[in-house]
């Protein structure tokens, strides 16, 4: 089996939260490097309420559409007040053994009665072998509107029937049933079962890449929002995102461990952390000096389902000092420790895209700036990071870092005018400051006023 590598090179975004427009690019895309194996760090920084957070919101919400998932009402949110649609656009290169496929996914999100629907799919991709690149087509152009057509082209509908009437049937039936329950049709479980077929006609490229794109998106696209820092902040969860292989399948799966009581698990659980904890351990102790996790075992407790379970309790250890439970550490390091798993995973495997929103928050920025120093000089993987933090803009090179502008029709950009004398954090602060950027970068506020604001509304507040 051919080993399958799947890089993000773009993404962008249209009329999703404060973005009306906005395209975050990768640095091997940036510099049109076809490269696999190459660590690819992109932090996104800029003023708040400019963007950051909408992107890893779309990640998320590509991720659940790429494997086939339902779209929760709540979905209409995100898309602008303003407008009643919304657009999102990824672009990816496919490393299948000798063949390059740069492949081109676009979605187009409808505010209906009751959240959202998507109105349009497109799968399009270029093709590199023996030394040549085709042209760019689209072969998979799914509408909601158009009632007579599954997809067109119809020679690529032709091809993936390939004469049999039962399965040309079941691609309709699969039509339905993405529309009813609000589901993508080209990567819903009903039509994917036939899109990844063994094929010997020329659905085959298009089979390959929707094979590549689902699995990266089930197993390899992972990404932490916001909401994963606030139950840490919140003294309620430490959750602890992970991946298990067996039988030559692997599987996602996130423990949530209460920070305040001990947890009850399964034993296969258990097995399964005991695995996380060892590996987790090797990188821990390095970051953070003499620290490792233990887990205490209180004995067997059935489960609420009535199976049986062990009561457990993750410790934090120490050199020297008697081992403390995990709630009793800082918020950072139980922030580290809740993503040192998925940051092992990006840095030893070339199709793992790790998405982290508010990467900075609890953690000191000196140890930020060396993890990203270290992922970007060292890694295979791709990070993708939203931060307030600036130590990030010392350590890394202008390709590595896209800023958020106060314009929505074009609210992402690379840094312009730097000098080998002077680093991304000087030319950054010079920006907001004196501008010189094709866009501004930052809404001035006035410190005058703002006093002033405190003081007449301190007025009106009573004392006892």
């Amino acid at each position: 089996m051919k080993e399958r590598i799947v890089r993000l090179a773009a993404l962008r975004l249209v009329n999703i939260k404060n973005v009306e427009n906005g395209r975050i690019i990768m640095p091997n895309a940036l510099h049109k490097r076809l490269a696999e194996k190459n660590a690819e760090v992109l932090g996104i920084y800029g003023q708040n309420g400019s963007g950051k957070t909408a992107v890893a919101d779309t990640f998320y919400y590509l991720r659940k559409i790429m494997t086939g998932g339902h779209l929760e009402d709540d979905c209409a949110e995100y898309i602008d007040a303003n407008f009643e649609q919304a657009e999102i656009e990824a672009e990816f290169i496919i490393y299948s053994g000798d063949i390059i496929y740069e492949a081109g996914y676009r979605i187009i999100l409808h505010k209906a009665d009751q959240g959202v629907e998507i109105l349009q799919e497109s799968l399009g991709f270029a093709k590199h072998s023996d030394g040549f690149r085709s042209n760019k087509t689209v072969f998979m152009d799914y509408q909601r509107s158009e009632k007579t057509t599954v997809f067109t082209p119809k020679k690529r509908f032709y091809e993936a029937v390939e004469g049999d009437k039962e399965r040309k049937t079941d691609l309709m039936v699969a039509k339905k049933i993405a529309e009813k329950s609000k589901c993508s049709y080209i990567f819903g479980e009903n039509s994917r079962e036939i899109f990844c077929r063994e094929y010997e006609n020329n659905f085959k490229d298009c089979s390959e890449i929707i094979k590549a794109l689902y699995r990266f998106a089930d197993k390899e696209l992972i990404v932490i929002r916001s909401t994963h820092s606030g139950v840490i902040l919140a003294d309620v969860l430490l959750p602890v995102p992970f991946q298990t292989v067996g039988n030559g399948a692997a599987r996602n799966g996130n423990f949530r461990f209460p920070l305040k009581e001990p947890a009850i698990i399964h034993a296969e659980q258990k097995n399964i952390l005991d695995t996380v904890l060892e590996q987790m351990n090797t990188v821990l102790y390095t970051i953070i000096p003499g620290l490792h996790l233990e887990i205490k075992d209180y004995g067997i407790q059935m489960t609420d389902s009535g199976e049986k379970g062990y009561k457990i309790e993750l410790l934090s250890v120490r050199d020297n000092i008697p081992p403390i439970p995990i709630r009793m550490e800082s918020d950072g390091i139980i922030k580290i420790i809740s993503i040192m798993y998925v940051l092992i995973r990006a840095f030893g495997n070339p199709s793992v895209c790790l998405v982290i929103d508010e990467l900075d928050s609890g953690i000191f920025e000196y140890m930020l700036g060396e993890l990203l120093d270290i992922f970007n000089r060292c890694a295979r993987g791709q990070l993708i990071f939203t931060s307030h933090n600036l130590r990030a803009l010392e350590m890394l090179e202008e390709e590595n870092i896209m800023f958020s502008t106060n314009n929505p029709s074009n609210r992402f950009i690379h840094m312009k005018k730097i000098h080998c004398s002077r680093n991304l954090r000087d030319v950054y602060l010079r920006g907001i400051t004196l501008g010189g950027q094709e866009e501004v970068i930052y809404e001035e506020t006035d410190s005058l006023k703002i006093a002033r604001a405190f003081r007449k509304a301190g007025r009106n507040i009573r004392y006892e």
